[in-house]
């Protein structure tokens, strides 16, 4: 059996996809699994042990040139890319209407059949239109969680029951050197205090206080950050805090090894936040605009989800969690 997987985007949603996948390979030890995703989570999806081959598409820069020449040359390789392979059955795991189009490109087998989301799960982006491009369409849950969610879309499809917490099949990154010049040589906990929603994020005076709380346990801490305002506010919490690290600008696959070499990971609802609970690390995930239920890492004791949507949790309650992580 051949199988295509088409989930392009975002960093958190690419990591909640995982667990179908290795879904998937267990069912089916000898299929040949492969997947669409942005160019960008490229590097991220070959960490898993069950995909064969990731297909990279560039949908987020091509928008925005779609009319140049190299744009529609690389449209064109992707196609050629797509349709290398004859798929049994496609699954497009995020109900937008241009991910359908993407699956309809995909070259289907006969009586092969393209699978999605039959309806969306609340405060989704789903768009009933992608149906248009389904064979089969899986309904679910309204308060199904996103990790859930993809692997009852395949288990529906394929006929099997899902057994079992999720597996997300991530392999160790792999590094070029034995220790990068940025990672810090302390133990240390990554603070993941940017996210792209202003309302997301979680007060600055609590960061400093959580830092140096940390400190005291015997770690330094770790800043990472995306953009300019995100360098000034880990720059702002780094003053308050003795001995704080304020990182280069990472990578994703870096930013990977940053949570796996991480002795805690404290961030809020973010990509590198859910990727530290795929690896189950130490981590605790700090809710504060958006509903928990949603991408709370309930899968290990090793991981603390708090706060909820409009409920931010306290710098005692955070700090709690801090100190049962580290024992």
């Amino acid at each position: 059996m051949k199988i295509l997987v088409v989930r392009v985007s975002s960093l958190g949603d690419v990591v909640h996809n995982m667990p179908m996948v290795s879904d998937l390979h267990h069912h089916f030890p000898d299929a040949q699994i492969d997947w669409v995703v942005e160019e960008a989570y490229t590097d991220l999806v070959q960490l898993h042990s069950a995909v064969h081959r990731v297909i990279p598409i560039a949908l987020r820069r091509w928008r925005k040139s779609l009319l140049s020449s190299k744009t529609r040359a690389e449209m064109r390789e992707f196609r050629r890319s797509l349709r290398q392979d004859v798929y049994d059955i496609v699954f497009d795991t995020q109900g937008l209407f241009k991910t359908g189009a993407v699956m309809r490109m995909a070259h289907l087998a006969q009586n092969g059949q393209r699978v999605g989301l039959a309806n969306a799960t609340e405060g989704s982006g789903y768009e009933a239109l992608s149906r248009v491009f389904h064979t089969l369409s899986i309904p679910v849950g309204l308060h199904t969680h996103a990790v859930q969610r993809a692997r009852l879309v395949a288990a529906s499809a394929l006929g099997y029951q899902i057994d079992g917490p999720p597996d997300f099949g991530l392999r160790q990154a792999p590094i070029l050197s034995a220790h990068p010049a940025w990672l810090p040589r302390t133990p240390y906990a990554a603070f993941f205090h940017g996210t792209a929603g202003p309302s997301k994020r979680w007060n600055e005076k609590d960061w400093v206080s959580l830092g140096n709380h940390v400190v005291a346990r015997g770690l330094q801490i770790a800043l990472p950050w995306g953009d300019p305002p995100e360098l000034e506010a880990a720059k702002r919490i780094a003053n308050g805090i003795s001995g704080a690290l304020v990182l280069p600008k990472l990578p994703l696959m870096d930013a990977v090894l940053l949570v796996q070499r991480a002795r805690l990971v404290v961030g809020v609802d973010s990509g590198l936040t859910h990727i530290a609970a795929a690896f189950e690390r130490p981590t605790v995930e700090i809710y504060c605009a958006s509903p928990r239920w949603k991408t709370e890492g309930d899968w290990s004791s090793r991981i603390v989800n708090l706060g909820d949507e409009g409920i931010p949790p306290t710098l005692d309650v955070v700090s709690r969690a801090v100190d049962q992580l580290l024992g």
